[in-house]
C-alpha cells in the first residue's frame, strides 16, 4: 500500500520563514494566530488525514461508487471518515465564526486541502466542494439562507455542489439549455440536465444544496444565447422553507453516475432538474429599457467567485497528488538494488546498489520534488495576497491584480506539473509502478482529471493571456514585473544568491519578452495569442515558481540543517533545469500561428 507523511515541517517552515504570518496581524483573521495554535492546527490535520483519510485511498479506489435503485454510495469508511472530518471541525476552518467556522485565513484551508487531497482526493473533493458552495451563499444568499442552511454546510450536515456543465455545453455558457422561469411566490421552476457533477449524490450526508446556474427567459418565454440571461441558484436536494423547516425531496432526480479513469471514490453524477424549486442568488436583474444592451446578472458574481475558489483549488491538488507520487518514488527508490553507481559500487557487499543512486533516478524526483515545494510555496503566497487584497494597507490593490493574475497560473500549471509529478514516481518503481497492486498509477490516473476540469488548462491559458494580460491596460503583468524586478535589483549584488538571482533574472526577461510579443501580435492576429497561450501561461508558471524558490533561497543561504540545505538543493534545481525552458517557450511563442492554422 502506499504511504503519506503530511509536510508539517514545510508548512512549518512557509508560515513562520517565509511569510512571516506573526507580522500580519493587521489583517482579516490573522490576529488569532499564535504560533501554538499554527502548530497545533497543522499538526493535527497531518494526523488526521495520514490515520483517516490515506487507509481509504486504495480501497476506495477499488471498490468505486455505486449507483443502485436511483442511490449512489460511497465506497466502504467514506462515511465515517467524512463525520470525522466534520466533528473534527476541518470542513469550517475558514468559514466566518458567525456561520459556526473557525474564522481562519483562507491560507488554511489551502494547506488543509493539499494535505486532504494527497491523503484522498476522491473523499476529500466532499468538503472541498461544500466549502466553496457556502462561500457562495454568504456572498450572494438572502439572509435566511445564511440563518438556516449555511451554518448546516459549515459543521458538515449537509454538502454542496457546482452545476455548470451540460451535455452540450462546457465552457461556451451561452449554449446552456436549463431553464428557470419565475414563479409567483418569487422562486423558480428549474428544468434541465446537468453533467460531470462531483458530489452530484452520495450518501454521506442527508441534504445537498446545489449552486446552479440556468437561463431566465424573457418576457415572451425566449432563452437568449448571450450572458445576460445566465443567473445563480439555489437549488436543494431536499426542500427548505425560509424559516430552516426541511420538506419534501425536490425534483432533483440523479440519472447515473460516471464510469471514470480516476477519483473513482468520488461520485461525478448525471442531475436531473425536473421542475425543481430554486431560488436565485444576488439581486434581481433589472429588465432592460427598449434599445438598452441587457447586463449580466449581479448573482453571477457568486459563480465566478466559486469558480475561482475551485480552480485554486484544482491547482492545489496537482501540487497534493505530485507530493504523494514523489514521496512514494523516493522510499521504493531507497528499497530497490538495480545496477551498480556509475562511479563505482556504493555496497560492494550488496548485489547490487539502490536505485537512487542513478542520476536519472534523482533527476526525476529532484523534478517533482522542485516543483511540489515550489508550487506550495507559490500557492501560500497567493494566499497571503488574497487576504492583503481584504484589508487597508496600501498594497491592497496590487495584492488583488496579484492574487487575480495567478489563479489561472496555480490551475492550469500546477496540475500540468503535478501530473508530470505522477508520471515520474511511477516511472521510479519502474514496471511494478504499471501493477495496480502498488498503488501508485492510481495518482497517475488521478491527477490527470486536475488538468480537465474547472475550466481544462487550454481555457485557463486563454483567460490569463485573452483576459488577463491586456485587462485595465495591463496593470496585472505591470504590477508583477514590478515585484520580480524589484526583488531582483534588491539582491542581484548578493554573491550568495548570485545562481537564484541570474536564472530569475533570464526567465524574467523571457517572460517580459513574451508579454511584449503577444500585445504587439496577439490584438492583430487573435490566432497569435491562442496559438501561444498555454506556452506562455507555462513561462509564467515557471518563472514566477523561480521567484518563489529564490526567495526561499535567500531564507536559506548560510544555514547548514538539512531543511535548508534541502531548500537550497532544490532551488538550484530550478534554475538549472527548469529556467532553461524559458527561452524555448519564447522561441514557441514566437513562431505565431501560421503553421498551426495549416490544418484544416
Amino acid at each position: 500500500m502506499p504511504i503519506y507523511r503530511a509536510p508539517v515541517e514545510d508548512f512549518r517552515f512557509l508560515l513562520h520563514d517565509f511569510l512571516e504570518v506573526e507580522k500580519h496581524r493587521d489583517l482579516p483573521h490573522f490576529e488569532e494566530l499564535a504560533p501554538d495554535l499554527i502548530d497545533d492546527i497543522l499538526t493535527n490535520v497531518g494526523k488526521f488525514c495520514e490515520e483517516v483519510m490515506q487507509p481509504l485511498n486504495q480501497p476506495g479506489d477499488e471498490e468505486g461508487c455505486r449507483f443502485e435503485n436511483g442511490t449512489v454510495r460511497t465506497p466502504k469508511g467514506f462515511k465515517d471518515a467524512y463525520k470525522a472530518y466534520a466533528e473534527a471541525g476541518w470542513s469550517g476552518l475558514s468559514a466566518p465564526a458567525e456561520f459556526g467556522g473557525a474564522g481562519l485565513p483562507p491560507l488554511f484551508t489551502m494547506i488543509l486541502t493539499e494535505m486532504a487531497m494527497s491523503a484522498n482526493q476522491s473523499l476529500a473533493m466532499y468538503p472541498m466542494l461544500t466549502a466553496g458552495c457556502y462561500d457562495a451563499l454568504i456572498a450572494t444568499g438572502p439572509d435566511w439562507m445564511k440563518q438556516h442552511i449555511v451554518p448546516r454546510m459549515v459543521s458538515g450536515e449537509w454538502a454542496g455542489t457546482m452545476c455548470l456543465t451540460e451535455p452540450g455545453c462546457g465552457t461556451d455558457l451561452r449554449l446552456m439549455k436549463t431553464r428557470a422561469v419565475e414563479q409567483p411566490d418569487g422562486t423558480y421552476k428549474m428544468t434541465g440536465t446537468k453533467i460531470f457533477i462531483s458530489g452530484g449524490d452520495q450518501d454521506l450526508t442527508d441534504n445537498i444544496i446545489h449552486a446552479v446556474i440556468a437561463k431566465i427567459p424573457d418576457e415572451n418565454g425566449q432563452i437568449h444565447d448571450d450572458l445576460s440571461t445566465v443567473n445563480f441558484f439555489m437549488v436543494p436536494k431536499v426542500l427548505v422553507d425560509e424559516d430552516g423547516k426541511v420538506g419534501a425531496r425536490n425534483a432533483v432526480n440523479t440519472g447515473g453516475i460516471e464510469h471514470k479513469m480516476g477519483i473513482r471514490g468520488q461520485a461525478t453524477c448525471v442531475l436531473n432538474f425536473d421542475g425543481a424549486k430554486a431560488w436565485r442568488l444576488g439581486p434581481k436583474p433589472v429588465p432592460p429599457k427598449p434599445g438598452e444592451k441587457r447586463s449580466s446578472s449581479a448573482g453571477m458574481a457568486g459563480m465566478f467567485g466559486i469558480m475561482n475558489e475551485a480552480r485554486i483549488g484544482v491547482g492545489i491538488q496537482g501540487i497534493a497528488i505530485g507530493e504523494v507520487a514523489y514521496q512514494n518514488g523516493y522510499a521504493y527508490a531507497h528499497e530497490r538494488r538495480v545496477g551498480r553507481a556509475l562511479t563505482g559500487a556504493k555496497e560492494p557487499d550488496k548485489a547490487a546498489d539502490l536505485e537512487i543512486v542513478h542520476p536519472d533516478v534523482k533527476r526525476m524526483l529532484l523534478q517533482a520534488r522542485a516543483f511540489v515545494e515550489g508550487g506550495r510555496a507559490l500557492v501560500c503566497w497567493s494566499g497571503l495576497q488574497l487576504s492583503i487584497s481584504h484589508s487597508q494597507r496600501p498594497e491592497a490593490p496590487t495584492a488583488a491584480l496579484l492574487a487575480d493574475l495567478m489563479t489561472p497560473v496555480i490551475k492550469a500549471f500546477c496540475t500540468d506539473m503535478g501530473f508530470e509529478a505522477a508520471n515520474l514516481g511511477m516511472q521510479c518503481y519502474g514496471g511494478h509502478g504499471y501493477i495496480r497492486d502498488n498503488g501508485v498509477e492510481q495518482f497517475v490516473r488521478d491527477a490527470r482529471i486536475n488538468q480537465t476540469y474547472e475550466g481544462a488548462n487550454g481555457v485557463q491559458a486563454m483567460d490569463l493571456v485573452g483576459r488577463k494580460l491586456g485587462r485595465k491596460g495591463g496593470v496585472a503583468p505591470l504590477a508583477l514585473f514590478g515585484a520580480l524586478t524589484t526583488w531582483i535589483g534588491e539582491n542581484e549584488n548578493d554573491e550568495a544568491l548570485a545562481i537564484y538571482v541570474k536564472g530569475l533574472k533570464r526567465g524574467v526577461e523571457n517572460l517580459q519578452a513574451a508579454t511584449l510579443w503577444l500585445a504587439q501580435h496577439g490584438v492583430a492576429n487573435p490566432n497569435d495569442a491562442g496559438a501561444g497561450a498555454v506556452d506562455y501561461l507555462r513561462l509564467m508558471g515557471i518563472v514566477v515558481v523561480g521567484w518563489m524558490w529564490a526567495k526561499m533561497a535567500k531564507l536559506s543561504v548560510g544555514k547548514d540543517d538539512p531543511l535548508h540545505k534541502d531548500k537550497l538543493m532544490c532551488a538550484r534545481f530550478w534554475m538549472e533545469r527548469m529556467i532553461p525552458e524559458c527561452p524555448m517557450l519564447l522561441e514557441r511563442i514566437q513562431a505565431g500561428s501560421e503553421n498551426l492554422m495549416a490544418l484544416e
